[in-house]
């Protein structure tokens, strides 16, 4: 017969051992509250303040009024001002903006003539959003002096780059490739040192004269090999399945790779110096997954986040390592180009696996 008496011992145990490990605590506290700020606030499917760069050669009044209200829709943020819509194609295939308005020299005549497109909109075909967000604005009404600008009779055109057929997995793929590689390389290393101790391996350590940080380096370099491994058959399976295109160079993608797979094996390494045990490092991965997935860019554009999330994203290494795969995959960018997202995984990577080093104390304690 059930005892209530052993059964509140147990109770009381099990709160006693949940209040003494901070790390749980804390799981259970900041996993909810991390969601709740994720898709109340930072998650924003309304898209806003695209990135967007004119190309106005016309320089009339009609041609700045057109200019002036399609940033006072909101949905794009004017950034630069170039003089040809090669400059246009150029900025869109290095990722510096989102979205292109090209005015022609006769944009004046062209906006009574029904027969000619009287503007262009320009548009990073790799988030389907984005593109669906050029299409409803290529659906306002601009208002030009006495003339009313419609797109009924093909006013504005649209013209989508890297993705024109709006498929799917030529979006997904590429930033799917960051977020594999995040969740397998964090979570492999960040179990790694918490075994040596759960198993007793560290004994062995402790009478060896390895440096802290050659026994991180030397967790990290086997995993290296292994992620590069799943980045080729990602690849595969989204070229044989998909038909997802790589137009750049193979080489640059893999040094990429490589970098963002040491940036996440150090983050993975600095977390096993902070948790006890292999399922508090399960649980810290996954703590940490979670706004690599929804502040990278990889489901929500980011130029559409408000500004404090995309300050987070910004930290993510995952942010960077997804405008470097659908710069590369699909825009066809050079390592040149995207230099200074590299540089930001390079350091990223270095400050990290510093930091796990010198929290790494090789002892059993």
């Amino acid at each position: 017969m059930i005892s209530a008496t052993r059964l509140f011992a147990i109770v009381k145990k099990e709160v006693r051992q949940l209040r003494r490990d901070r790390l749980t605590f804390g799981m259970i506290v900041g996993l909810p509250i991390m969601q709740i700020l994720l898709f109340g606030y930072a998650i924003n499917t309304d898209v806003r303040d695209l990135r967007t760069a004119v190309a106005d050669q016309a320089n009339t009044s009609l041609s700045r009024q057109f200019i002036a209200e399609i940033g006072q829709t909101q949905v794009s943020t004017l950034t630069q001002k170039v003089q040809t819509a090669g400059e246009l194609e150029q900025l869109l295939r290095t990722g510096k903006i989102s979205l292109g308005v090209f005015i022609p020299p006769d944009f004046d005549r062209r906006v009574t003539d029904d027969s000619r497109a009287a503007a262009q909109l320009l548009v990073d075909g790799t988030d389907p959003t984005i593109l669906g967000v050029a299409n409803q604005l290529r659906m306002m009404p601009f208002t030009l002096g006495a003339t009313s600008l419609f797109p009924a009779p093909g006013n504005i055109e649209v013209r989508a780059y890297y993705n024109p057929e709006r498929r799917t997995p030529v979006n997904i793929v590429p930033g799917l490739i960051g977020i594999i590689l995040t969740m397998t390389m964090m979570m492999f290393t960040a179990v790694a040192i918490v075994r040596e101790r759960e198993r007793g391996n560290l004994e062995l350590l402790i009478n060896t004269p390895l440096l802290s940080i050659e026994l991180m380096l030397g967790k990290v370099l086997p995993y290296i090999l292994i992620g590069l491994a799943q980045l080729g058959l990602i690849l595969v399976v989204g070229w044989l399945l998909f038909d997802v295109p790589v137009r750049g160079s193979i080489l640059d993608l893999y040094i990429a790779a490589s970098v963002f797979i040491a940036a996440n094996l150090a983050l993975g390494l600095l977390i096993s110096t902070v948790v006890n045990t292999q399922f508090q490092a399960m649980q810290f991965t996954v703590f940490l997954l979670m706004p690599s997935i929804l502040l990278s860019g990889f489901m929500f554009p980011f130029d559409g986040m408000p500004k404090i999330a995309r300050y987070l994203g910004e930290v993510l290494p995952t942010t960077h390592f997804i405008r470097m795969t659908k710069g590369i995959m699909l825009r066809n960018a050079t390592l040149t180009e995207l230099m200074p997202e590299l540089v930001a995984l390079g350091v990223f990577a270095t400050v990290a696996l510093l930091a796990a080093g010198l929290r790494f104390n090789k002892s059993l304690d």
